[in-house]
């Protein structure tokens, strides 16, 4: 998240993020259910499509548009709760590990905030949340046993009781602590130099910023996102199995797998956040403080 100016009451923090997240989420919904196809095997264990575009077209031309947001409603829910999670606790966190003397923040303490907001995150909001997610998209394309959102929790629950929700909670925890650290980092980079450079923000260099913090984010991370991706499937697997089965399948380059997809969405994600986050705050703070 950017450095924010002044103190930011908790509660707008909380209510921004996660209105941005939901937002954020439904205007980039097919990009992930692409990313998230690609990534996951077929029923027979051969890999799937590595053309993200055609598993766009395929879906739709033999499902419908509707099934491009299958999971969306879980996706959704869980990126208002991350995100408000997200922002709140950063502003906690950051606090934390800024300099005791003068209140600064290095660039490797944003790192190391951001770091810890993503295990936050992951742990309260993401990884159950991602386990639906991907478990109704991958349920679409196979056996089709699972009718709603709420289907699929109360079937994973009889299955694997409370900890089945968090399948793959490592390399989720690990995109997440990386995705958050990455583009915080870059963001704030290139505010400050902007800022030394006297260039104005406004929406238009918000939106750049974020875009470019969600290129860095998505290469930097993308291993982490397929092994997330393989063990939280409607079978579920371990982190282990799920790593193995991807250098089985195609080698160190199936790690970036989905890459392509999930660029598309990152680079609109981060501007679309960080606009809609900063345009609500403007609207609550009055509100609220």
């Amino acid at each position: 998240m950017p450095a924010q100016e002044g103190n930011t009451p908790p509660l707008v923090s909380f209510v921004a993020g996660g209105v941005a997240g939901g937002v954020e989420a439904i205007a980039t919904y097919p990009f992930e259910f692409a990313k998230t196809r690609v990534q996951l095997r077929t029923q027979s264990g051969a890999a799937s499509s590595k053309n993200p575009f055609l598993v766009v077209g395929q879906v739709f031309r033999n499902e419908g548009v509707r099934a491009l947001y299958k999971g969306c409603s879980t996706l959704v829910v869980g990126s208002i709760a991350k995100d408000g999670v997200r922002f709140l606790s950063f502003d906690a966190i950051k606090k934390a590990f800024a300099d005791p003397e003068t209140g600064a923040m290095s660039p490797l303490r944003n790192l190391l905030a951001g770091m810890c907001t993503g295990v936050v995150a992951s742990t309260f909001a993401v990884t159950p949340t991602e386990r639906i997610k991907t478990a109704l998209i991958d349920d679409a394309r196979n056996a089709k046993k699972f009718d709603s959102s709420f289907h699929a929790i109360r079937a994973i629950y009889q299955e694997y009781g409370f900890m089945g929700m968090y399948h793959g909670y490592a390399g989720t925890t690990l995109k997440q602590a990386g995705a958050t650290a990455f583009r915080m980092g870059t963001y704030n980079i290139l505010k400050d130099f902007e800022k030394s450079q006297k260039i104005e923000q406004n929406t238009v260099t918000n939106f750049a910023n974020g875009a470019v913090a969600g290129i860095v984010t998505t290469y930097m991370t993308q291993p982490f996102d397929t092994v997330k991706t393989r063990s939280q499937g409607a079978k579920g697997a371990s982190t282990i199995d799920a790593f193995r089965s991807i250098l089985a399948d195609d080698g160190v380059r199936g790690f970036w797998r989905g890459t392509t997809m999930r660029l598309g969405r990152t680079v609109f994600s981060g501007g679309i956040l960080f606009t809609v986050y900063e345009q609500v705050a403007v609207i609550l703070n009055p509100m609220l403080k």
